[in-house]
């Protein structure tokens, strides 16, 4: 027992002081030798790359050979044409922003032949925003740059250079860069991808002397000799936004050129959007999906970590609402709500699926007036309420509207007061701090003015949100004028619901004009052109009505009927002879390229992968396996063994907890490197209480690798934490060179993600 106490006491912490030194002696050395042997104290640090700090972050799994990662021409000096291939494949994910598979292409070239210098110039490329990394892998480049032929020098160089700019000379290390490609192609005029390269610099660096023509004419130059190859991708951004009229040909090509990267197939969305073409946006944005879901579910990446994927699902739903697919709009938004959340890269804080999903969400329920859907996903984990103040007044908002759209006048006031009372809250918190404002420094009072204006911008905000919902109350009491006035000036109603209550205030002219201007500005979109249709029809226009029902028709292919607003044309559009589906048969335009089936190219929804099946023994030789947790979710623990001081911390996290995730119904397992003797080792030393986390061995390693909790690069196990439901999919993970240290984080998510109920997911 004294034993027990002297390790927890004295030895314990003096060894994660000991660690923790050793990693930032790591850190400052990070081109230490992978060969090198570890020291004891080096053998603490499981989990962390033997080269460095660089090294520790981004994909730690093999590559493999894919396919359709686009057309590139880029020889490099390696005597392994598997080197090649994947260099190539890497090149292609580069070009379609697909970096953290790019990353791992190159990574994995460079494992299988260390000493070719091009592999860490594409990880560098990969990294181009984040420079710190960047610096790291080309400075690997550097070193094997003797191995290089002259024209890969020049790359190496021109990168080289590039990175080592300061931030602030922006315009003197693009203006450098820009040459150094030139040079490239002086030198060897028949590069494509120094041409390509180019054309990708000119538009990231672009300045109000930029020539578009100029770099329209470059690529035109790649593709007269290669018609798919990937920089179709950059011929989108080249004229996104000015003229996108110019990118139709590559937007026919974009995705077709790369169809196993989903960004290639979002990109044509842009043009399409911008021409206000949603249907054929829609289509290009849900096949982006399609292939971002399909290769997450295979590949066991966890959604977020692919950096363009909630921008790319986000606008799906919005043209998604625009062609009036309704259910599936909803459908998508729920599906990036239940995404799991990572502390990285999806918090409802960050910009990524979880806010993206529900700001969609929202929308979604609120344009097309699915007002019980909105009361009843405001009660489960989709429109939960929150801890950020925003977002719970927006939901109150929201909820306010919906229960006096339904006539629950109860439950609508309900909402006004519990905003009035945070108002009243925030109020007496000002009060109280100006009577007691005696800030003694200048920087207090500079903090003191700072919270006094944020404290005084969420009460403006509050009594904005009050008082329009009071307009609403209004307006459910068929008080028109009065709601009107009330809600009129607020920047965050939907102005095609404005205009309906303008007329219904009487004003009758006023809001159809109203409403022809926004369909003037929102083309092709279904929703202003169907309030409009009911309008003209109510004020007794009924030729109007039909020009625009017409109109209507010819977008509204998609539209789900069955939805309020659409219900209401129904009798309508009867009346005035049409069919009970008044919809016109979508027909592509001829201009889009060859199109797959969308469902070849992955599922509509994103849905967990199977969890690996595994069979293992504890220290007391007793079998194990992940049959007898079948219909029982739990956690998982890859602990990297005994002298993983990082890992045992992580135990003393999650152990004191444990009654905790058996409360929530989860239980817990610890699956670690060590051999069974070594394991006891592991008990002994936890103290007097027995370790409440089962302890079984993997000393093979095979259950590491097969989870991918598993450096392939360096042939080292890796630390990872896993969410496991009752069906043996994984709802939630983390692999990385250092432990997951927060079992508050887990402990809640897996709460929430277990409460979703996912069973149509698999479509």
């Amino acid at each position: 027992m004294l034993r027990s106490r002297f390790y927890q006491a004295f030895v314990w912490p003096l060894l994660l002081l000991c660690a923790s030194l050793v990693a930032a002696e790591q850190a400052e050395d990070p081109g230490r030798d992978g060969d090198e042997p570890a020291s004891e104290i080096d053998k603490i640090l499981e989990g962390h790359s033997a080269h460095g700090e660089v090294f520790n972050e981004g994909p730690r799994q093999k590559a493999y050979l894919m396919g359709g990662t686009g057309q590139v021409r880029f020889p490099i000096s390696s005597k392994d044409p598997v080197v090649q291939k994947f260099f190539d494949q890497g090149l292609g994910q580069l070009y379609g922003f697909w970096y953290l598979e790019a990353e791992r292409s190159f990574r994995h070239a460079a494992s299988l032949d260390p000493d070719c210098a091009m592999t860490y110039w594409g990880a560098a490329m990969a990294n181009r925003q984040n420079t710190d990394r960047a610096k790291g892998f080309i400075q690997e480049a550097v070193e094997r740059r003797d191995n290089a032929d002259q024209r890969e020098k020049m790359y190496i160089d021109a990168l080289d250079a590039y990175v080592k700019f300061d931030s602030k000379e922006k315009e003197k290390r693009n203006d450098a860069f820009t040459k150094s490609l030139e040079n490239i192609l002086l030198k060897y005029p028949d590069d494509l991808e120094a041409k390509a390269l180019l054309a990708l610099h000119l538009w990231e660096s672009k300045s109000s002397s930029t020539s578009y023509i100029a770099a329209n004419a470059l690529l035109q130059d790649i593709f007269e000799v290669e018609p798919m190859h990937s920089a179709h991708h950059f011929r989108i951004h080249l004229w996104d936004r000015r003229e996108p009229e110019m990118a139709l040909g590559s937007a026919a090509r974009c995705g077709q050129s790369s169809p196993s990267i989903a960004h290639m197939w979002h990109m044509p969305g842009h043009i399409y959007s911008r021409l206000h073409r949603y249907q054929d946006a829609v289509w290009q944005q849900e096949a982006s999906a399609r292939v971002d879901h399909a290769h997450m579910i295979h590949d066991q990446v966890m959604p977020d970590e692919i950096h363009n994927f909630a921008h790319n699902n986000e606008w799906l739903i919005r043209n998604l609402i625009h062609v009036g697919r309704v259910h599936d709009a909803v459908d998508l938004a729920k599906n990036m709500i239940e995404l799991p959340r990572h502390p990285r890269y999806n918090t409802l804080a960050k910009n990524g699926s979880t806010s993206h999903g529900r700001r969609r969400l929202f929308q979604v329920l609120r344009t097309y007036e699915l007002w019980e859907d909105l009361i009843d996903l405001a009660d489960s984990s989709y429109l939960e309420p929150t801890d950020d103040e925003n977002e719970q007044i927006k939901r109150l908002r929201y909820l306010g509207l919906a229960y006096f759209q339904k006539g629950n006048q109860e439950a609508g006031n309900a909402q006004i007061a519990e905003l009035e009372r945070r108002l009243e809250t925030l109020k007496t918190e000002a009060e109280t701090e100006s009577s007691s404002e005696e800030a003694e420094s200048e920087e207090a009072k500079k903090s003191a003015t700072k919270a006094h204006k944020e404290r005084q911008s969420k009460i403006e905000k509050l009594e904005k949100t009050i008082n329009v919902l009071k307009g609403h109350k209004a307006i459910a009491n068929q008080a028109f004028e009065e709601g009107y006035e009330l809600i009129k000036g607020d920047g965050d109603v939907d102005p095609i619901y404005l205009a309906k209550v303008q007329w219904q205030a009487g004003h009758q002219d006023e809001a159809i004009k109203a409403l022809r201007k926004n369909i003037n500005s929102h083309k092709n979109e279904v929703q202003p052109l169907a309030v409009l249709a009911e309008i003209l029809w109510l004020s007794d226009k009924k030729d109007e009505c039909k020009t625009v029902l017409e109109d209507l028709r010819q977008i509204s292919a998609q539209s789900d009927l069955d939805v309020p607003l659409f219900a209401r044309l129904t009798p309508i559009a009867k009346e005035l002879g049409y069919e009970e589906d008044w919809r016109v048969q979508y027909v592509a335009a001829d201009d889009v390229g060859d199109r797959p089936p969308l469902d070849s190219l992955g599922p509509f929804r994103w849905h967990p992968s199977d969890a690996p099946e595994w069979q293992l023994t504890d220290a007391a030789g007793i079998p194990h396996s992940s049959a007898e947790f079948k219909g029982k979710p739990h956690v998982v623990i890859f602990y990297l063994g005994s002298g993983c001081l990082h890992c045992a911390e992580q135990l003393q996290a999650f152990a004191p907890r444990m009654a905790d995730f058996q409360e929530a119904g989860l239980e817990m397992i610890a699956i670690s490197t060590d051999d069974p003797k070594k394991l006891k080792e592991s008990i002994d030393n936890y103290g007097e209480a027995a370790l409440p986390i089962p302890l079984v061995s993997d000393e093979p390693l095979n259950v590491f690798k097969e989870f991918r909790v598993y450096d392939d690069f360096e042939n080292q196990p890796l630390h990872g934490t896993f969410v496991i439901d009752g069906d043996g999919k994984i709802r939630w993970q983390d692999i990385s060179y250092e432990p997951f240290m927060d079992p508050d984080f887990v402990l809640s998510e897996a709460k929430r993600l277990l409460s979703q109920d996912t069973s149509s997911d698999a479509d």
